[in-house]
């Protein structure tokens, strides 16, 4: 029987069930969260990014939503140190280059208030003297460390990552996957409504 569960990745946490590093002794790994045998995650967050993470034992969902070549939307939440003007957030909508690849384009929007999150655990290091501001950035590719190079391209570090959604195209309509409802290191089943979209992959 298929499984597909919905994992908020708390920071310092790996995208996988061990640490083969032995020398790392202080963080976690989804052992420490999901009880479930055999399932696996689509994709993967880094050690120090937060947020939505989807797993299941089904391999060929897995990889149609992992691979680049079906442009799946995913949603994150970026603060980042100082504020960027509209020319910084026309780049990114556009696509910058990072080591030597010329990013898609994506879709870039700076928040008007901080997003509804929970304090980040340990808190962010920022500087008193330098603002921070949030943007929402959706990308349809997800290459390693993608959003931070690319707000690093145009002069704008991030400091904080949380994925917030995965959007699922189906044959019949369109579905958005949100982190809605959980908190750091919670897990749900998918909805009735998500698994119908994933089953039409």
């Amino acid at each position: 029987m298929y499984r597909y569960l919905l994992f908020y990745k708390p920071y310092n946490v790996l995208s996988q069930f061990t640490d083969e590093d032995v020398s790392q002794t202080n963080r976690g790994t989804l052992k420490d969260y999901i009880p479930i045998p055999s399932v696996y995650p689509v994709g993967r967050l880094d050690q120090d990014s937060e947020g939505l993470l989807l797993l299941t034992n089904n391999g060929r969902v897995q990889h149609r939503l992992s691979d680049r070549r079906f442009r799946h939307p995913r949603t994150y939440w970026v603060q980042v140190e100082r504020i960027p003007d509209e020319a910084a957030l026309n780049q990114l909508r556009n696509g910058v280059v990072i080591q030597g690849y010329h990013t898609r384009p994506a879709l870039v929007q700076r928040l008007s208030e901080d997003p509804p999150l929970p304090p980040r655990q340990p808190p962010i290091r920022f500087r008193k003297s330098v603002p921070t501001s949030w943007l929402e950035i959706t990308l349809t590719e997800g290459r390693n460390r993608q959003v931070r190079r690319m707000t690093a391209a145009v002069g704008f570090p991030t400091l904080r990552l949380v994925r917030v959604a995965l959007g699922v195209a189906g044959k019949k309509h369109f579905t958005q996957i949100r982190l809605d409802g959980l908190e750091p290191g919670q897990w749900r089943d998918l909805t009735p409504t998500e698994l119908e979209a994933l089953q039409q992959l």
